[in-house]
């Protein structure tokens, strides 16, 4: 998760001057779920520089690092640890973002940052309850360095990539039980249940605390989860829900660190099917070395598989590691290999064909690299754009989890999601990801996971099929319409063979040598080579 991340960042206050200045503890509600969500700025005013710190419930407290008022305005620097990238051994450099707020009537008005998906959350009131200065932080403990653990067995499940629904992209934060409700109900009778998807998935901020014998409890927005399960069910569909290897989830909600048997155990009993596990806080208290998070995640990964129920188990820790050489060990069915996906033409072609290429290798059968959920009608991209999203990730054997309204689609868009002729090659048996054929990929770039460049923007993508058959995607990348062909050379087939148009639903005729497409802007032709 990417998030409304509330404890990192830079906070600019335009504040006319008072008598006390602006010493004390303010608090703010954090959302309406819970009263005793706050966040908290605790602050000292001193000659025109401001100390202190920022906090939110089940967060470190992240320290102001810069403070000064000038005039009328006050300027606040935060910092929180940042995720790291691939491979790291040293912790990351530290995360700053921007706020802006006002005085008003005594009060802080703050506009938060938008967060994951471009949601700007609505502005946040601080109230003064106490002029008290703030007592100094102490010093964050060390973060743990695990060492070793036992790999984990397979779960025998997801043997084709999973299919299904996840909240974050289209309702962030906002996700009620109405909501999925709603989700489960469109799925199983707008033709998405009979096309394969099966999971309806709750993201992040539907936890509340823990009760006095450190059960997990759920939020408002969720009063029965047992009941929601029971639900989803009975429409013939599964329930998954997220958590985080931390203390707290991306959103700041309660996460699983020191309870994770506990929760498996809570999940088994509220009939959940999948769930999400996201790296976030883990990173303030483990080291971000592979072992560490091969660890933790093989933690969780035991107790789900001990939990008494089948739970498909999806790692999301951003790629960082080499993910893929351990993934399965720690009990992993799909797991993440980039950052967090953006309703946007760049923010797909960035993950979906520059950061994929050599991961082929890691992907089969109960084991699938995980590109991100997808944006498919959620109104940044075109239809065009959206029909080449839907063709990469069922080449890549990508997990296909919708992220937009099912309740209110376009024809358009149901029809890309629901294209089964698509979908068929994403969960072909052989499960063998495609590769880039053309242009070929050098093997510097093959062996730099993650940090390839896009191959230019004309491209060819193969898979070869159970059936003896190949998958091919021809896209353009490119600003103006352009002819693409796919050689059998670079397939490594001979002779002539039928080809079938996916996306037109027609078969093409019988082709030697090679297939060659004229593909709009931003386009594919997907074609299956018989």
């Amino acid at each position: 998760m990417r998030c409304l991340r509330f404890c990192a960042g830079v906070l600019v206050c335009a504040a006319a001057a008072n008598a006390q200045g602006l010493t004390g503890r303010w608090e703010a509600r954090m959302d309406t779920v819970d009263e005793a969500r706050k966040i908290v700025l605790a602050l000292t005013e001193q000659g025109g520089k401001v100390t202190g710190y920022m906090s939110r419930p089940n967060s470190t407290a992240a320290p102001l690092v810069e403070g000064a008022v000038s005039g009328n305005t006050l300027t606040l620097v935060t910092e929180t640890p940042g995720r790291g990238g691939r491979g790291a051994t040293t912790p990351p450099a530290p995360i700053r973002t921007s706020y802006s707020a006002v005085l008003q009537d005594g009060k802080l008005v703050m506009t938060m940052p938008a967060g994951r998906g471009g949601v700007v959350p609505p502005p946040t009131v601080f109230t003064r309850v106490s002029t008290e200065a703030p007592k100094p932080l102490p010093p964050p403990p060390p973060r743990i360095a695990l060492t070793t653990y036992q790999p984990v067995p397979y779960n025998g499940m997801a043997k084709a990539p999973p299919m299904g629904w996840n909240s974050w992209n289209k309702f962030a934060s906002r996700v009620t039980d109405k909501d999925v409700r709603g989700m489960a109900d469109a799925m199983a009778s707008n033709g998405m249940k009979a096309a394969g998807y099966m999971y309806i998935n709750i993201d992040d901020t539907w936890e509340l605390d823990r009760d006095a014998n450190g059960n997990i409890r759920t939020n408002s927005k969720f009063p029965d989860m047992k009941s929601l399960a029971d639900y989803v069910h009975g429409k013939g569909l599964k329930l998954g829900i997220y958590s985080s290897p931390g203390p707290f989830t991306c959103a700041g909600y309660e996460g699983s660190f020191k309870h994770e048997a506990q929760d498996a155990k809570q999940y088994a009993a509220w009939g959940i099917d999948y769930l999400k596990y996201d790296w976030c806080s883990a990173s303030n208290v483990y080291d971000n070395g592979s072992m560490s998070q091969q660890a933790a995640y093989a933690i969780m990964g035991d107790a789900l598989l001990k939990s008494g129920r089948k739970i498909l188990y999806s790692l999301c820790q951003y790629g960082q590691n080499n993910v893929g050489e351990w993934g399965a060990k720690v009990g992993g069915n799909v797991w993440r290999t980039t950052g967090d996906i953006r309703d946007q033409w760049q923010s797909m072609v960035n993950i979906g064909f520059s950061q994929q290429v050599g991961r082929e290798k890691f992907a089969g059968p109960g084991h699938w690299n995980d590109p991100d959920m997808l944006e498919i009608g959620n109104g940044g991209m075109t239809t065009t754009e959206y029909r080449t999203h839907m063709s990469l990730w069922c080449l890549l054997s990508a997990a296909l989890l919708a992220g937009n309204d099912l309740r209110d689609m376009k024809p358009e868009i149901l029809e890309i999601l629901t294209n089964k002729e698509v979908i068929a090659v994403d969960r072909d048996k052989l499960g063998k990801q495609a590769v880039r054929v053309s242009p070929p990929v050098p093997a510097e770039e093959a062996a730099a996971v993650g940090r390839s460049t896009t191959g230019g923007e004309i491209q060819v993508f193969s898979r070869p099929l159970a059936d003896g058959g190949h998958a091919v995607g021809l896209f353009n990348l490119g600003a103006a319409t352009a002819k693409v062909t796919a050689k059998w050379s670079d397939i490594g087939i001979k002779g002539s063979h039928k080809v079938r148009d996916l996306w037109a639903h027609a078969d093409r005729g019988a082709f030697a040598g090679e297939f060659s497409a004229d593909v709009p802007s931003h386009g594919v032709v997907m074609i299956k080579i018989k």
